[in-house]
């Protein structure tokens, strides 16, 4: 095992500076995380990415902002720019419930400790640095400003706000993995270029005097967007606007985008082609401890307890599900590391001082897209689907399982692994779905076995999000009956093999589209299952997405038409409570509202005619929960 030292991090105080010999840095980034040195974790990624370009770089993770400042000040000036990332998630998804209660904690900080970042940190970060440093360029990125680079609506303040380059005054902003961009930024300020002159860098956005806006509503090589302000008087113009940026964030070849806010614009440049095998293995292959900066020793980060023993195989996913961000932040082109850099990392791992041979997951965004593309990949650069997956699976995808058992059988074979999980969602509807190529079939087939009977830690997680197949339909997700199909092959393979593994399906309520009685039907087909659900979710909208969009405009930007949404909280809670139909107290609440509905039918399939009595065992838990927890905003 390597010892490490404190000068093997990048410094985060002018003490580790010292260490290293340095009088000045180069770039100063700060994130709204802890600083996990982990491939992992974006601020990490960067740091060790501008130090491979040989660059002084320092990191402030979690700087107070609410004291003297001088957590912004204690490293001076850096010689080309401050780099700014609210975290892994954006803030707001970080802080708050879909109930918009206050969470309790913060996965992403020491201890879970809450409170150790404000709401919207891209912005109160940048101004508290351009105020100290104004002639010193700020260029954001991440997950927060990525989602917000243009008009959004905000579920929190229950508004459309502008994109946040018009309330953050940094110079230039990144959009989705931002290792290329920030590589020719460094180079080009190196070179001498002023931080204005950078504004034609791919998968950035900056703001630009009206007048260099294009006169037309779209050419060759730009879209015009409806403005700020007709969006605000038109949700129709909001949905069309997202339709274009949807679209042109998964086109392989796409075009500019221009938005006016009040009296400036916003430009966003088309983003970089999908990273080579060789340019994402040297982003995961750079010099990171894989672990936290010593100045959490004692604590616990709990994200990064999570991800520790896990290896991410890819980026990008083109299942283009309505709610998620992933393909609007990864694109939905997969990049695909090496199986030397997989095992590379792997070994790492092994180790580690207290891995005990229990590989949590060999994943990504979706566990099993590794290596797959288009078979006529020219069909792919002209293409705008942002789904492979949904309505149908496109006829041009390869979806070839065999480079992924490889992965698994190389990584198992290895001294120290006793066995390796994957605890990323797997996409079924690719394991089901049968090509006109028998060896892909055949290949699927084993696959499908192999995870099941090698690769499951007794619970494997799938997303089926609902049962409705309209509400599936709007959610870009295959019908439910092809979960009941794969949960019969599961059963299968568990019995031939002598397993007592369980599936643990993923539901989501409230998501537009959906209704009270879907979500009745729900609880009655999934009871029907014999599943008490645990792994469930409110619909929570977050910025850029299509759910999120149907939910504020009450329109499908593809079909132009109207869509229900529950909105109100009482329209929410009543959906969410039929995925706890057995608790006893749920009971005569949801026994109103079925027989409101005129749905005993449904009534009798969940209780049936037996009078209804609290179970001696149930009260009894009930009352020890009672007395040991205390409430908490979950």
């Amino acid at each position: 095992m390597k010892e490490y030292r404190l000068q093997d991090w990048l410094p985060t105080t002018r003490k580790e500076m010292d260490l290293r010999g340095w009088d000045y840095v180069d770039v100063i980034l700060f994130s709204g995380d802890a600083y996990v040195d982990h491939p992992s974790f974006g601020a990490a990624v960067i740091g060790r990415t501008l130090e491979a370009e040989g660059l002084r770089v320092a990191i402030v993770p979690q700087p107070n902002w609410q004291d003297d400042l001088r957590d912004f000040k204690k490293l001076g000036i850096p010689r080309l720019f401050f780099g700014i990332s609210a975290g892994a998630m954006d803030s707001m998804v970080n802080h708050y419930t879909a109930n918009k209660r206050l969470r309790s904690d913060d996965a992403y900080t020491p201890n879970g400790r809450h409170g150790m970042r404000p709401d919207y940190p891209t912005i109160v970060y940048s101004r508290i640095l351009k105020r100290l440093f104004p002639d010193t360029p700020i260029i954001v990125g991440g997950i927060e400003a990525s989602m917000r680079r243009l008009t959004h609506y905000d579920y929190w303040q229950d508004k459309l706000l502008p994109g946040i380059l018009a309330d953050c005054p940094a110079d230039l902003l990144i959009y989705g993995m931002g290792e290329r961009p920030i590589i020719e930024i460094a180079r080009r300020l190196q070179q001498g270029e002023n931080i204005k002159q950078l504004d034609d860098i791919p998968q950035t956005a900056s703001m630009q005097p009206l007048s260099n806006m294009p006169r037309v509503t779209e050419d060759e090589g730009n879209i015009v967007l409806a403005s700020h302000e007709e969006c605000l008087l038109h949700k129709r113009k909001q949905s069309e606007n997202f339709k274009h940026i949807e679209e042109e964030s998964n086109k392989y070849h796409a075009k500019r985008l221009w938005q006016s806010v009040g009296e400036r614009a916003i430009m966003v440049n088309p983003p970089y082609p999908p990273m080579t095998e060789t340019e994402i293995d040297a982003s995961f292959d750079l010099p990171y401890t894989r672990m936290p900066h010593p100045k959490y020793k004692g604590k616990t980060i709990p994200a990064y307890e999570m991800i520790k023993f896990s290896v991410n195989l890819h980026r990008g996913c083109f299942g283009g599900c309505a709610f998620c961000t992933i393909s609007a932040h990864q694109g939905k082109f997969i990049a695909s590391r090496s199986k030397e850099s997989i095992l590379k990392e792997v070994k790492q791992i092994i180790n580690m001082p207290d891995f005990k041979g229990y590989l949590s997951d060999l994943g990504g965004p979706s566990a099993n897209m590794y290596r797959m593309h288009g078979v006529n990949e020219e069909l792919c650069r002209k293409c705008k689907r942002p789904s492979c997956l949904a309505p149908q699976i496109c006829p041009n995808l390869n979806a070839d399982h065999s480079s992924l058992l490889d992965i698994y059988q190389a990584v198992d074979a290895l001294p120290g692994i006793k066995k390796s999980f994957i605890s990323s969602g797997v996409r079924y509807d690719l394991l089901l779905h049968r090509h006109k190529d028998n060896e892909l079939n055949h290949c699927t087939r084993f696959y499908t076995e192999e995870l099941i009977s090698r690769h499951v830690s007794g619970r494997l997680k799938v997303a089926p999000e609902h049962t409705s197949d309209r509400v599936l339909n709007i959610m870009r997700k295959p019908s439910f009956s092809l979960f009941e199909e794969f949960k019969r092959i599961f059963e299968r393979i568990n019995k031939e093999k002598g397993l007592n593994q369980q599936i643990i399906p993923y539901f989501i309520s409230s998501h537009p589209g959906c209704t009270e009685e879907d979500m009745a039907e729900l609880a009655a087909l999934t009871k029907q299952m014999n599943f008490k659900l645990e792994q469930v979710q409110d619909f929570t909208p977050t910025p850029m997405t299509l759910s999120t969009e149907i939910y504020y405009t009450g329109i499908h930007p593809y079909t132009g038409e109207k869509v229900f949404t529950a909105r109100k909280p009482e329209e929410k809670l009543n959906q969410r409570k039929y995925f706890f139909w057995y608790l006893p107290e749920k009971r005569n609440d949801i026994q109103n509202s079925l027989k409101r509905m005129h749905r005993n039918d449904l009534a009798e399939k969940l209780y049936g005619n037996t009078p209804w009595r609290k179970p001696a065992r149930i009260v009894s838990e009930t009352k020890s929960r009672q007395k040991k927890k205390k409430p908490n905003n979950k």
